[in-house]
């Protein structure tokens, strides 16, 4: 049932699909099938057999995910350099692109690697480091370095990311905008 989630969710994620079938040519998808497989051994606690299927899906498709890793639906698209590390979490219907690490900073124990919310996007070159959140139907702009919460409904940019596009920053801004309005009326 998950596995035609996914499958859906990659076909209406990428124009570029025609047909269902071209889904199992993705590398991204066969990544996050296997680590299913890679997911289950190791909760068994089969952390050598895991970690050995995990690197062989790293050497066909060049995305590394952590056995430990929690996915939900998650389409990594032209996924050459992701990496995903032991203690993230992802959930459902979440789009990475290339060169994206999900990762720690090496500063933390325990719980070292962000949670990723629902519907969110993922772009291209981004690093979310450490033990943080991102929240549900949130943007990440490729090249954006995360390194705190990210709110819901956000869209982060920029090497340090910043919050460009939040529901009360725009509120904030709209507020400012009227003030500056009704200045301007009196004037």
């Amino acid at each position: 049932m998950r596995t035609l989630r996914l499958i859906r969710f990659i076909k209406e994620q990428d124009p570029a699909i025609h047909t269902v079938f071209e889904v199992f040519l993705y590398a991204g998808f066969w990544a996050v099938l296997v680590h299913r497989a890679s997911h289950a051994l190791y909760r068994r606690r089969f952390f050598f057999l895991s970690r050995l299927l995990s690197q062989i899906v790293r050497l066909f498709t060049g995305i590394e995910i952590h056995p430990g890793a929690r996915l939900g639906v998650v389409f990594i698209d032209h996924g050459t350099g992701v990496v995903i590390g032991e203690t993230c979490n992802i959930g459902d219907f979440v789009t990475i692109y290339q060169g994206v690490t999900l990762g720690g900073t090496g500063k933390d124990t325990g719980k070292r690697h962000p949670c990723i919310g629902n519907n969110v996007m993922i772009g291209a070159g981004s690093a979310i480091l450490g033990p943080i959140k991102i929240g549900h139907n949130t943007k990440i702009g490729a090249g954006a370095v995360v390194l705190r919460n990210v709110p819901p409904n956000s869209t982060v940019v920029g090497e340090r990311a910043r919050d460009i596009c939040h529901e009360s920053s725009l509120n904030l801004e709209i507020k400012e905008l009227r003030g500056r309005v009704e200045e301007l009326e009196k004037r």
